[in-house]
Parts: structure tokens; sequence; C-alpha cells
């Protein structure tokens, strides 16, 4: 079987090749190819990528290629996790939203649709290609943000092999994991909503429902990703909320915090990568992998350690460090995989992911694409059924919705009418002249990707 990720140079390139690596004499993954369009990165994050995949499973074919069209020929699966115009781009969407007294974080906030303005030209050529060349039957799963908008953007233009795929969900499980001592794995749930923008209906933990427990543990809220809220939220939501909540739970002190901060969450991330990069290019990062290790070690738990911390004011306090052959915690490309897994066992299994709604949540369209957990059958993703789900919930998953809804028709017509109606409605913007203000702002910024916008 031949996996092909598209945005292999990327600075989680190690993570993705050691999961695949773990897990490639038991699907069968005997060609693992990573293309990325920036050479000079490939030779550095791609490289460390290959060098911890052969010490994993030295029988794999690993190539590094910056031809899309190789890359992508004869492939069963593809992986996209691409960010199209770099850390810099980022930077700029957000404070641009920024400057407007909008929350600009990359996916939930304003700047999200900047960022799928770049995005869906780029994934749509990827789909394209994939329809051409890939293997009868290739699924992509895409991890490019904002996953909510782009996913429902390539449904909605027909690429019905596309799945979003997002590891917060599954990251949560596993801190519960942690809380309660429990093997990985042991953890689950009944999730529902959208992408960034989702609750847990129930958690098993070794079969047992923690839910209730979960919400009142004191430990939860230093332990877990938890931290961010508030016990009595959840009692009133008797939910587990998605990290990212926060957002438009605590939005003005999300806004306030990352105002205040000496730098935002994407000018860390730009600072942190330009400075690793840096040091990298220095070195020969496959004969002296130790010292590419320890100058990432480094530089990532950086940036893990700021997560979410200019926004929240919390930060974790955690020693981070790289093994390559410690058992793998999943990450995004776990959630590729256990979908892989469950196909190639013939039988069914159940994880969450990103796919059309098809009757799941009442109040929803049947094409919405929700965050859902699902069943897998015969390679395909069938989304449990919640029906009625809590009002107050329901309500904040449509309104993002129909902004998605209109971003996507957006983003398919190139119009800016429609994107200013879809961001007016966003509820972190909620605002025609901010959202007029915000549209014209993005179209300018992304005058190279936009041609043909009116």
């Amino acid at each position: 079987m031949k996996l092909t990720v598209i945005g292999g140079g990327g600075v989680r390139s190690m993570f993705l090749a050691k999961s695949i690596a773990q897990k490639a004499r038991e699907l069968d993954i005997t060609e693992l190819v990573f293309m990325d369009d920036n050479g000079r990165k490939l030779d550095i994050y791609g490289a460390m990528a290959k060098t911890v995949a052969a010490k994993i499973c030295p029988e794999l074919k690993f190539t590094l290629t910056t031809d899309a069209t190789a890359a992508v020929s004869g492939a069963d699966y593809v992986i996209t996790t691409i960010r199209v115009g770099g850390d810099d781009m980022r930077v700029r969407d957000e404070r641009i939203a920024l400057g407007m007294g909008v929350l600009g974080q990359e996916t939930t906030g304003a700047a999200g649709f900047s960022f799928a303005m770049r995005s869906v030209p780029a994934l749509t050529d990827y789909c394209e290609l994939v329809k051409r060349c890939a293997a009868p039957g290739c699924k992509v799963f895409n991890f490019t943000n904002p996953a909510g908008i782009v996913s429902q953007t390539l449904r909605d233009m027909g690429y019905g092999f596309t799945y979003g795929i997002c590891d917060a969900p599954s990251g949560m499980l596993r801190t519960f994991e942690k809380l309660y001592g429990a093997p990985e794995g042991s953890a689950s749930g009944e999730l529902y909503g959208l992408n960034h923008l989702s609750y847990f209906k129930s958690v098993t933990v070794n079969g047992r429902e923690v839910l209730d427990e979960l919400i009142e543990n004191d430990r939860a809220y230093t332990e877990t990703d938890l931290r961010y809220f508030e016990k009595s939220l959840l009692k009133e939501r008797h939910a587990i909320l998605n990290e990212y909540l926060y957002y438009f739970y605590y939005r003005e002190k999300a806004v306030a915090n990352i105002l205040s901060a000496p730098q935002t969450r994407g000018e860390q991330i730009a600072e942190i990568n330009r400075r690793m990069t840096a040091e990298l290019s220095e070195i020969d990062v496959e004969k002296d992998f130790d010292k590419a290790l320890a100058i990432f070690e480094h530089w990532y738990g950086e940036r893990e350690n700021n997560y979410m911390a200019a926004e929240s004011g919390v930060k974790r306090q955690t020693k981070w460090r790289f093994d390559p052959f410690a058992k793998d915690d999943g990450g995004y490309a776990g959630v590729a995989l256990r979908f892989m897994e469950i196909a190639k066992s013939g039988g069914s299994g159940s994880m969450i992911l990103c796919v059309p709604n098809r009757g799941a949540i009442e109040g929803l369209a049947d094409g919405d694409v929700v965050e859902i957990t699902c069943d897998i059958t015969d390679g395909e993703a069938y989304p449990h059924r919640f029906g009625k789900v809590d009002e107050q919930n329901l309500e904040l998953i449509r309104r993002v919705k129909i902004y998605e809804r209109l971003g996507s028709e957006a983003l398919r017509e190139k119009s800016r009418t429609r994107a200013i109606e879809a961001l007016t409605l966003h509820p972190l913007v909620a605002s025609y002249s901010l959202a007029t203000a915000l549209v014209d702002a993005y179209l300018e910024h992304n005058k190279e990707f936009t041609e043909g916008w009116r």
C-alpha cells in the first residue's frame, strides 16, 4: 500500500513518520512518500522524518519529493497538511483581525477565512490530481486548517473521497486516560458538533461512563485539557467541551489576553520555526541526527508549552522530548491510521471524523460537514445518530455552520458578497461593518491567491 503526505516538509513531519512507521507492517504500508513544494524544509524536516522511519521500519520505502504528480500517482491514501503562504501570512491573518478588535485565531477566528482563501485553491488542485493519478478508491484525509470550512468546501465541490481529521478530540481522550492511569486506547467518547466546536456527550474509560465525575473532578481542571474552562460551565452544558470552545465562551478574555501578550500564537510559532530552521540548516540532519533532534526538542518544547498560553493565560510546564521508539500517541496521523486499520480489518470500528451529517444531528442539513463519532464499515464512515441535542449547544453549532455554508459558497464562487455575509454571521465577528472591513483587508492581503474574486 502506498501512502502519500502532501506537506511533508512541515515541522511536525517526524510525528507523522513515527506514527506511520510504527503501523507500517501491521497495515501493509510498503511505500511512503513525503511531498512538499518547499525544497529547503523538505531537506530538513522531511529528512529527519525519513531518518526516524528508517530506525523504526527499515524496509519501508520512503521517498522525499517536490513532484506532486509522482507523489500522488498510485497512492491508496493521501494526507494533506499544508500551509499556503507560510507562517508570515498566518501572522498577518491574525493581526488584521486583532487590529479590528476581532479574535484572530487561525481556525476558529476570522483569520481562518483568510487562511481558507489560500488553502482551498491549493487543495482543489491536489484533489484533481488524486482523481487523475491516485489508485482507484483513494481517500484523502485533510488536516489543513481551517479544517471545518475547508472540509465543507471540498465536499461541496464534489470531492466525496475527502475526510477532515483533527487530533484535538483524541488528544483530549488521552489526557483522560492519563488522569485515570488507564492504558492508551481505553478511553472513547460520543462526540458531536463541528471541527473545533464539539461536545462530548459521553466519555468512557475501560468501558465505564465517567463524564459526570470528570466534570466534578478538580484534578481534571489542572491535569487535562479542561484547564481552559470553569467547572460551572461544563455543569451547565452537561458535556465535555472541545478546548477550542474557549474562544467562544471566553471571547473577550481571549481577545484581551492576546492583545496584552508580547506575541500572538502565530508570531510565537513563526519565530520558533524561524530560529529552529536556521539552527538545523547549519548541520547535516541525517549524519548528525542526535544533534538535530536535540535542537528540535528544545524549540518544539517551547512551542508546545506555549500552546493557547497567550489566549488563556495558562501555560504548560512539561519537559518535552521526542522518542522515536516510544509507543506512539497517535496525533493527527493516528486518526488517519485508525481509519486504515478498520478498513483493512474488513470489520467495523468507531472513530471521530469530519463527515456529512446525513441526519445525525437534528437541525442540521444532511450535507453539513460535522465532527462526530462515526462507525467505519466497508471503508465508509457512518455518523452516529444523536437526534435532538442540547438547544444551546445546537444554537452555537448552527450559527457557525451557517458561516461555513456561506463561506464555502464564497470560496467556490469567489464572491466578496458571500464572504461578507459569512463573516457577518460568524459569532466571533457578528457585525456587517466589521465583516466588510475584514473581507476587503483579506482580499488585499491574499491578492496573490485570489485572482477572479469579485
